[in-house]
């Protein structure tokens, strides 16, 4: 049997190169804070995988995406062993683009701060009077940088990332730019309004796009998942405060609450970390998380 050895190892994934193709393990960590925490949550990578293979097979109308196979006889038998069974996909090689597409639909978080202190979220002005988690008036698209491992992503404007994507691909990048803006926002109201249907609120999410061989835009990486989005119940929704999460959210807050932690969970933590990922799973998608 051929051993494979990773050539990237992100907060959270490990990338093969299997030829013609790649092949993204989800693992079991998590990150919190740009830190990768000491423990590990039990069959988070695969609850990711298989809710984005849910959200490609979804969105592929809107735009093509990477995913080739989740399942592991489509790989080489070394992805055959048991720590790589449900939490692999084999994907299409893409040249990545430098900019991390935040869409918001509620106004939460790093966007609440912001707005509380200039009525702006990355340069885009907001109506007056907002309260915290209230729906925006229509979704925004909040561009980041992607930092490396122990750095922080950088929120950017609009126009700051058409400035980047253009010095990168002189002629084409602010054609790029505008793609990924309408790409983001159509993709998310699709899945969003889905979402209301099963319970969950998607407050905001990610999304990360390549360019194939051909320079066509392709979504890759993963797809709205408890890893990038912020999910809240339906049920009990009320503007003006924070809400209870599916997401790692409920991880953040704990360690905002435990300074002294030094990323460390105690296991009543995981456990309801795993609980929230399997039930987020279940709603989306109608049907029972198998590990």
């Amino acid at each position: 049997m051929q051993e494979y050895k990773a050539f990237k190892s992100g907060k959270v994934r490990e990338m093969y190169d299997i030829g013609d193709s790649i092949v993204m393990v989800a693992t079991d960590r998590i990150s919190a804070f740009d830190h990768i925490l000491k423990n590990k949550i039990r069959t988070k990578g695969a609850v990711l995988t298989q809710l984005s293979r849910f959200w490609f097979d979804f969105t592929k109308d809107i735009v093509p995406n990477h995913l080739i196979s989740v399942d592991n006889n489509d790989m080489p038998e070394f992805f055959r062993q048991p720590e790589f069974i449900g939490n692999s996909m084999k994907c299409k090689k893409l040249t990545m683009l430098p900019m991390e597409c935040i869409v918001r639909g509620y106004i939460t978080g790093s966007g609440w701060e912001s707005y509380r202190k200039t009525g702006e979220i990355c340069g885009i002005k907001l109506p007056e009077g907002l309260k915290e988690s209230q729906k925006l008036p229509e979704p925004i698209f909040t561009p980041s940088t992607k930092a490396e491992i122990g750095d922080h992503d950088e929120n950017i404007s609009v126009e700051q990332g058409a400035n980047l994507m253009e010095r990168l691909y002189p002629g084409h990048g602010r054609e790029y730019a505008e793609k990924l803006k309408k790409y983001t926002l159509a993709i998310y109201k699709k899945c969003a309004d889905y979402a209301l249907t099963r319970g969950i609120i998607i407050a905001d999410t990610k999304f990360e796009f390549g360019l194939d061989e051909k320079g066509n835009i392709v979504l890759g990486d993963e797809m709205i998942t408890p890893d990038c989005s912020r999910f809240w119940p339906l049920k009990g929704y009320e503007a003006g405060k924070s809400q209870p999460s599916y997401d790692k959210q409920f991880v953040r807050d704990w360690l905002t609450e435990n300074p002294a932690s030094d990323y460390c969970l105690p296991d009543e933590i995981i456990d309801k970390t795993i609980e929230k990922y399997h039930e987020a799973y279940e709603l989306l998608t109608g049907g029972k998380f198998e590990a």
